[in-house]
This record gives structure tokens, C-alpha cells and sequence, in this order.
């Protein structure tokens, strides 16, 4: 074999006891010429098995089609039902074609897919789900990915993934389970949600206080705050105010399992 050759995102070809050999999805069979609807049946029918046909030409003539799927990891389901739970909705950007992507995420339960992204494009698709859903989240563990990781809001790398797409990330799921996506969403909006309670006790305690305190009271109602218990009181505010924030200590993730929760 020789002149092998990869062509990003649609297929490879070489040269084969002077014969050549092209073997890549049916956008580039039908960039280099290929006729691929001899197997348009067999194609359809495995796209909605969930499998993507590969196609193998020899010559510039189609030989063979050829069925390759990823497995669905168990946990995969539980995680996007989770984030459902969350209120989430969930997207698929994925290169290949739209009838298995379809496929995929009928099984899944997933709410929208772009399909057929080459690595370049999936920027271009981030920009298009912010359009139309607003903020958006994304999880990746690839170099192809790092561009998109950092055009999210939230850019979530696979801790089992490439060093260039764990540097692009905000956060970082130390295994390779999607159990850890709602977890860490999960953790957020708690954090988000204590912060803000923390900030309007801090605010109404110093509002009310602060003026009692200082006696600007005394003289319409005689309430006057001495320095020992305005110093007890600010105590106090702070030890409310950290105590409110180890609730989170006690803070249960939606799926929590001892290997799949940890996050940084």
C-alpha cells in the first residue's frame, strides 16, 4: 500500500497493488464522483439502527458499504434524563449523517441534533444552538473540540480526553462517564443558589444594623446599639453567612457515584 491519505472529516484513500482504494462517508463519495445509490436501501436502513454506512470504492466505482457504530454507554440515558430533570435541554453535534444522528438521539431522548459538522464547523454550530436557546454548555474530549469548548459559555472536558481539550475547558470531569454533566450543573446552580442567600442575609442584616449601630436611631426612638453587641452582632453575620455555605458540604448529586462525581 501507498499515497495513503486522510481527508478530515469525510474519508481516506491509498494505493493498492497499483489499484486505488477510497473508503469515507457518502458526502465524499459524491465529492470524488461516486454513484452510491446501488446501496441507498441498505443505507437507510442501517442509519436507522443507529449506525453511520461507510462506503469503499475501487477504482471510482462503489465496491462495498460498510455498517460502524459507537456503542451507547449505559449510563448515557440516566445522564440526559437527568439533565432533563435539571430543566436542560440536550443537542447532539455530531458528523455523521442526519439519518443516523436521528436514529441516536431518538433512543437517547435527545431534543435537537446538528448533523454532519465537519471538525471545523462545530463552532459554527455552537453560535447557531446560542441563537436559539440562548447560553449553552458543552461537552467534549477531542483536539477537534477545544475550538467549541471555548466558544460555549461553559466548556466541560472529559478528564480521560485530550491535554488541548482539558486546557480549553472551564471545568473538568475527572472520569469518562456523562454521570458527572448533571452533577456539575447540579453543584453549580447550588453554589449559585447559597451565594445569593448568602448575599441578602449579609444585606438586610447590615441595612438593619448598621443604622442602630451607629445611632441614628436613638434620637426618634431612643435604640441605641452598644459597641460590645454591634461587634457580637457583626460576629454573628459572618458565622450565618459561613454556615450557610457548608450546607453545601451536605450537598447530594442527582447521580452520585463514588467514581463518577469528581469535578475541578
Amino acid at each position: 500500500m501507498s499515497g495513503f491519505e486522510s481527508v478530515t472529516g469525510m474519508g481516506v484513500y491509498a494505493t493498492v497493488d497499483g489499484t486505488r482504494v477510497d473508503v469515507g462517508a457518502d458526502r465524499y463519495m459524491r465529492e470524488i464522483g461516486v454513484d452510491i445509490s446501488g446501496f441507498a436501501t441498505t443505507a437507510e436502513r442501517l442509519g436507522q439502527e443507529g449506525k453511520s454506512p461507510l462506503y469503499a470504492a475501487i477504482d471510482g466505482q462503489l465496491a462495498a458499504i460498510i455498517a460502524v457504530a459507537d456503542p451507547i454507554k449505559p449510563s448515557t440515558p440516566a445522564a440526559i434524563n437527568a439533565l432533563h430533570q435539571l430543566g436542560i435541554k440536550v443537542a447532539m453535534i455530531t458528523g455523521d449523517n442526519a439519518r443516523t444522528a436521528q436514529a441516536i438521539a431518538r433512543q437517547l431522548g435527545i431534543d435537537d441534533v446538528v448533523a454532519e459538522v465537519l471538525p471545523e464547523g462545530k463552532v459554527e454550530a455552537i453560535r447557531r444552538l446560542k441563537a436559539a436557546y440562548g447560553q449553552v454548555a458543552f461537552v467534549g474530549d477531542g483536539i477537534n473540540d477545544a475550538p467549541a469548548l471555548a466558544e460555549s459559555d461553559v466548556g466541560l472536558a472529559i478528564g480521560t480526553g485530550t491535554d488541548v481539550a482539558v486546557e480549553s475547558a472551564d471545568v473538568v470531569l475527572m472520569s469518562g462517564n456523562l454521570q458527572g454533566v448533571p452533577n456539575a450543573i447540579a453543584l453549580s446552580k447550588a453554589t449559585i443558589r447559597n451565594i445569593h442567600q448568602n448575599l441578602f442575609w449579609a444585606f438586610a442584616y447590615n441595612t438593619a444594623l448598621i443604622p442602630v449601630a451607629a445611632g441614628a436611631l436613638f434620637p426618634v426612638w431612643g435604640i441605641l446599639l452598644s459597641p460590645v453587641f454591634a461587634a457580637g452582632a457583626m460576629a454573628m453575620s459572618s458565622v450565618f453567612v459561613l454556615g450557610n455555605a457548608l450546607r453545601l458540604r451536605r450537598f447530594r448529586a442527582p447521580m452520585a457515584t463514588p467514581s463518577d462525581t469528581s469535578t475541578t
